[in-house]
């Protein structure tokens, strides 16, 4: 393809990536938003801080925190350390997204600046639409989604910041919570492998029970443990279960079927 095709094209795909912004999933996410400008003014962040925190922290749930842990007055190294871990939850996001967007073509810089934009609307998102997307196009249809996201979201925070205050607080923390109520019914619907939801039913019972006997390790006992626990029935129940079916499918056909 000549470079001034293969460039319109690129742009093509980046163009239908910024449309996503009429997503569900992205509308909620901007609903969402407007509950944390709320929140960010309850608790004495500044406009502009907040805006920052937006476009560079990204991640809804990581800047909770952080303004959670900010408000309580823990030391600087341990609200490092608990955004850090609440972040590593993108971690398999972004290996499972990239091999599915890169080319051999693609630079692995700009695989790192796209990897900011990575956080659970954009990878229920992405992985809902690249099947409709071809693979030289993903790049450029998940970078317009991702910037346009950030940018949107960012500049609503900053207008929505004075309007909140006028919001009673119930209605505020609807509107922020709206966001992990979708996505749990996302997370489910879009999971192709048996392990996934195995995963999300296993967090979804012991994130609770964690959450009363080990309060501040019990997403991360959650996340670890019930990742390597779904894993190991994965592995070992379900493959072996389907392993065991399928020799016995083999063993039952007839001689002659099986030459």
């Amino acid at each position: 393809m000549p470079p001034y095709e293969g460039d319109l094209s690129q742009s093509r795909w980046f163009l239908a990536g910024m449309r996503g912004l009429f997503s569900l999933p992205a509308i909620i996410l901007m609903i969402s938003f407007v509950g944390f400008a709320a929140f960010a003014l309850q608790s004495g962040v500044s406009r502009s801080e907040a805006m920052f925190m937006t476009a560079t922290v990204w991640a809804l749930p990581a800047k909770m925190i952080l303004i959670g842990t900010m408000t309580s007055g823990a030391n600087l190294l341990a609200i490092f350390l608990a955004v850090t871990l609440s972040s590593i939850r993108l971690m398999p996001m972004v290996a499972s997204l990239v091999p599915e967007m890169r080319t051999s073509r693609t630079p692995t810089w700009l695989l790192l600046v796209l990897s900011h934009f990575v956080a659970i609307t954009a990878w229920v998102f992405a992985m809902a639409s690249f099947k409709n997307v071809p693979r030289e196009g993903r790049v450029a249809y998940f970078a317009g989604f991702g910037i346009t996201l950030v940018v949107v979201n960012t500049l609503l925070v900053g207008i929505c910041y004075g309007l909140v205050s006028s919001f009673p607080p119930v209605v505020a923390g609807l509107l922020f919570f709206l966001t992990p109520s979708y996505f749990i019914a996302s997370i489910w619907a879009t999971g192709r492998q048996s392990v996934v939801k195995v995963a999300f039913i296993v967090g979804a019972v012991s994130g609770p029970l964690l959450a009363v006997m080990m309060p501040g390790f019990d997403i991360l006992l959650a996340g670890l443990g019930g990742g390597t626990l779904a894993y190991l029935f994965d592995r070992f129940v379900i493959r072996a279960g389907k392993g065991t079916e399928a020799k016995e499918g083999d063993a039952a056909l007839p001689v002659e079927e099986t030459l």
